[in-house]
């Protein structure tokens, strides 16, 4: 079993801690001890999924433009190196372009050195193998052999090739565009469009160099391309409304017909309208669904828990398709889909509103560039019939209001006491006038109301409740949320402090 120590470190499926200086209160715990004791546990792992001895294995080793990335690249390569393993290492390089190398290599296995859109001085690991990302289990197991400190037999004889990975990966989604689009000048098939990219100093400035212009798109206006591991300029991440302001004043400043922007390592991505208009969250949901389910009658659709009530009749009843809104987690909805799929459901998307888009034809690997390749295909058909982008999701019902309130147990033990407050709230509100309970829901309670739903679940593995709640009408969330907040008052060990941001 994990002790407190090494518990800290397991996200999910990744492994996450504070790896520089910097933050008042965090002190770093992803030393190079530690990350060469997790290297190890990999290797272990991974003799064991693959069937193979260490000398006999191939691995991947990447990373983001983090400060810490360098040092904790050289750690896993020295560990590596030591089982005897054969390292290439592909130095800055996107989390989906590392899976790659399991398809287009041939690797064993990869690791991303990566904290997706967290703060500088944080870090992490991220694995795959060519079955796709490893599952929390596997994270557990690894950190275990971390813990107990158990090594693979040690040769010093491995050894390690750099490679420029990324332009080799660059080439891939450029034919790919190429072929979506068949112009009739081939090899520029973005000829005479301005798509700018803000890679909020992240790695996914590659996309504006090696991709949009080598097709022949105009990227000058592109913001934020050059990779800084203290992200000077804005948070890379799709979901934060200063990036996103970003990428849209771009845009306009530039009169675009397209904006394109990637959390740090690129799993994830955004875009924005010539009009500067988001498409984010619901509507990025909207739009993949649309591009997923060209020539797919009746395809199902596999996304988290918060989409709007707007989204499910958008997917249903404009394209014909199906929606199953699944659980918070990408690694959640893209399983489900695997799962459905297995089992003779056609689910060709899996994505959460964060900007995680997994499409059944690439593998379900939630890759931010390669969503972003299949709108600018769209935008260049679109634009040949004369049509623009927003126009495909023009149809799409969107809230006049959402809210999200976090709410924190203040209990280390959490669990129990979140699930009993859920339990408590879907009863209360099961039998108040005018509410009822949504039956077709895999996380927390989710409550109708006229105009609108609210939805409390509780994080995997933070003490937070978080509250969402929608509605189709202005003014509304306001009174749902004091209505919530004085049921809740109940509850002794609840921060309801939020709640003063929306009342």
């Amino acid at each position: 079993m994990l002790d407190n120590f090494y518990k800290n470190f397991k996200s999910g499926t990744d492994i996450r801690g504070v790896a520089s200086e910097g933050v008042e209160g965090q002190n770093v715990n992803l030393t190079d001890d530690v990350v060469k004791k997790m290297a190890f546990g990999f290797v272990l792992w991974l003799e064991k999924v693959a069937n193979k001895k260490a000398s006999e294995m191939t691995i991947s080793v990447g990373r983001d433009s983090r400060i810490s990335g360098e040092r904790i690249a050289n750690d896993v390569i020295d560990s590596f190196k030591k089982a005897g393993v054969k390292v290439i290492y592909t130095n800055l390089s996107s989390t989906p372009s590392m899976f790659m190398t399991t398809v287009d290599l041939g690797c064993d296995g990869a690791v991303q050195i990566t904290a997706s859109h967290h703060p500088f001085n944080r870090n992490g690991l991220k694995f795959f193998t060519p079955n796709g990302g490893l599952e929390a289990s596997d994270i557990e197991e690894i950190l275990q052999y971390a813990q107990d400190d158990k090594k693979p037999e040690i040769t010093d004889n491995g050894t390690v090739e750099e490679m420029d990975y990324m332009l080799r990966y660059s080439n891939h989604l450029c034919d790919i565009i190429k072929k979506g689009v068949n112009a009739e000048d081939y090899d520029h098939p973005l000829k005479g469009f301005k798509i700018v990219v803000d890679a909020g100093n992240g790695v996914g400035g590659f996309y504006a160099d090696k991709v949009l212009k080598v097709l022949g798109a105009d990227t000058e206006g592109s913001v934020y391309l050059d990779p800084d591991g203290m992200f000077p300029n804005h948070i890379p991440n799709p979901e934060d409304k200063t990036a996103m302001e970003s990428i849209s004043k771009a845009v306009l400043d530039s009169k675009a017909d397209l904006g394109v922007i990637f959390d740090t390592d690129v799993d994830r991505g955004g875009a924005v309208d010539s009009f500067g208009k988001e498409i984010n969250r619901n509507r990025l949901v909207a739009l993949a669904s649309a591009i997923a389910l060209e020539g797919t009658d009746g395809g199902t659709i596999v996304t988290d828990s918060v989409t709007s009530s707007g989204l499910k009749d958008f997917i249903e009843n404009h394209l014909g398709g199906k929606h199953y809104r699944y659980r918070r987690g990408y690694k959640n909805v893209i399983d489900k889909a695997i799962e459905l799929n297995a089992n003779g459901m056609e689910s060709p998307l899996a994505i959460e509103t964060s900007g995680h888009a997994a499409l059944k034809e690439n593998y379900f690997l939630d890759d931010g560039a390669y969503l972003a390749v299949k709108i600018v295909i769209l935008l260049a058909k679109l634009s040949a019939q004369g049509k623009s982008i927003d126009s495909l999701i023009s149809t799409l019902r969107e809230p006049a209001e959402s809210v999200e309130i976090r709410i924190p147990i203040l209990l280390d033990d959490f669990k129990e006491y979140g699930e009993n407050v859920i339990s408590s709230l879907r009863n209360h509100y099961s039998e108040k006038e005018g509410f009822w309970v949504e039956e077709e829901n895999y996380e927390g309670v989710r409550i109708n109301f006229k105009g609108g739903w609210f939805l409390l679940r509780l994080s995997v593995h933070d003490p937070i409740l978080p509250l969402n709640i929608e509605s189709d009408c202005k003014g509304v969330c306001s009174g749902i949320a004091r209505d919530i907040k004085n049921f809740l008052s109940a509850f002794e060990k609840l921060d309801l402090s939020n709640f003063d941001k929306v009342l």
